[in-house]
């Protein structure tokens, strides 16, 4: 019997590998693909049935991959947004990897798709670890989960080059002031952009798809 043992260094390399692959998966298929990561509750998929709107009037074609580890109530929501969606249960797990998300793809018209949404599991810490192979990554937070959540989970933020600070209208109710959380932000990653938003009003939408090359000035990827 061999003792075959895979150290850290080792699952991260075959993720890496295996996020690359579905990379190239996407980018021959000229799919354009956005990562969201987030708590439960921060606004992802709202962001992403904002954006379903806003893209398909721009006469995209938007696929999702929604995950969570049990029901399929945000790929409802999608599909009832007129998206093509696979809905992804991960059980115990607290996050997608890029295995899943491959077989994922496997299940999509991907030569009919334009941009692609990934909506990974309610988890800030988990998701960090395994990169999926999307063009970009945007992770979702709120105002009402306090004025820490940068400080609480620098790894995420300082990987993440965009980074969403949610249901901005509620800041002064709750007693948060979204400078502190911008300030945290720029300390982690000086390079990354934030943005305000209020999505159920649909407020800093437009500024954060152009920022990811989806907006109506953008040109094709």
């Amino acid at each position: 019997m061999h003792d075959v043992r895979f150290t850290g260094e080792d699952i991260l390399a075959r993720q890496l590998e295996l996020a690359e692959a579905n990379y190239r998966r996407l980018r021959e298929k000229h799919v354009r693909s956005i990562s969201v990561l987030g708590a439960i509750g921060s606004g992802k998929t709202t962001l992403v049935e904002q954006a379903i709107d806003r893209l398909q009037g721009q006469g995209l074609r938007v696929a999702t991959i929604a995950a969570d580890s049990a029901g399929d109530d945000d790929h409802r929501r999608f599909v009832a947004r007129g998206a093509k969606s696979v809905n992804v249960n991960t059980q115990d797990d607290c996050h997608l990897d890029a295995h899943t998300v491959d077989h994922a793809l496997d299940e999509l018209p991907l030569d009919d798709v334009d941009v692609l949404f990934i909506e990974n599991v309610g988890n800030l810490i988990c998701p960090a670890d395994f990169p999926l192979g999307a063009d970009a990554e945007v992770v979702v937070i709120s105002v009402t989960e306090g004025d820490d959540m940068v400080r609480k989970h620098p790894k995420i933020f300082a990987q993440t080059d965009f980074v969403v600070v949610n249901k901005v209208d509620l800041a002064a109710a709750v007693g948060v002031d979204p400078k502190r959380i911008i300030d945290d932000y720029s300390a982690v990653n000086p390079h990354g952009k934030l943005f305000l938003t209020s999505l159920r009003r649909g407020e800093g939408l437009d500024e954060l798809l152009n920022a990811l090359g989806l907006g109506c000035t953008s040109t094709q990827w």
